[in-house]
């Protein structure tokens, strides 16, 4: 076994040793989901999301891809594909750090500190600049809608379903509102 193959296994068993619930995707240690509850003291304490980790081959040499797969509303992850702006993640990644790294404090340090002035949510990032107590609340209105126990096993069902088609829910809407008309007809 190769030193970056016994690095990723020795990551993923760590990992799945610890307090979270690790998931793996088609019996691999390369794709898995992870369940990720907001830090506390956080506008995000009580949510429960739905983290999504893809491995690289080159795993620890280059970083792991992570995003949320239920909704959050933060500047710094996309809306729509629940991907994380990060820099440790994203450009200053070390084979120094492994996957508890992630979940213990690169995670958790981006819902305590958003970055606004570096958004992939431009709503989200507009919001927080311009009304903190709306944020707030449109924060905690995501958590109550889409950061609860049953909203990861919604997304897991949700994911088996999609057969990885890029379709957004307004092209599911449209298309299942024509053939329903269609019956009709």
């Amino acid at each position: 076994m190769s030193s970056p193959s016994k690095r990723r296994e020795m990551d993923v068993m760590k990992l799945m040793m610890s307090e979270y619930n690790v998931e793996t995707i088609n019996d691999g240690l390369d794709e898995f989901n992870v369940e990720f509850y907001g830090p506390k003291e956080s506008l995000y304490e009580g949510g429960v999301w739905k983290i999504r980790v893809e491995l690289p081959d080159a795993y620890p040499y280059k970083s792991p891809s992570i995003r949320f797969v239920n909704k959050i509303f933060h500047p710094n992850v996309d809306e729509t594909s629940g991907s994380v702006c990060l820099d440790v993640i994203n450009q200053s990644w070390s084979p120094m750090f492994d996957l508890s790294n992630i979940f213990e404090v690169f995670l958790p340090q981006l819902l305590l500190y958003p970055n606004p002035s570096d958004p992939l949510n431009g709503d989200a990032a507009s919001l927080m600049m311009k009304d903190q107590k709306q944020y707030d609340q449109k924060v905690k209105e995501f958590c109550e809608c889409y950061a609860k126990k049953e909203n990861i096993t919604k997304a897991t069902s949700d994911e088996e379903t999609d057969d990885d088609e890029d379709v957004t829910d307004e092209e599911t809407r449209s298309s299942d509102d024509e053939i329903a008309g269609r019956a009709d007809r």
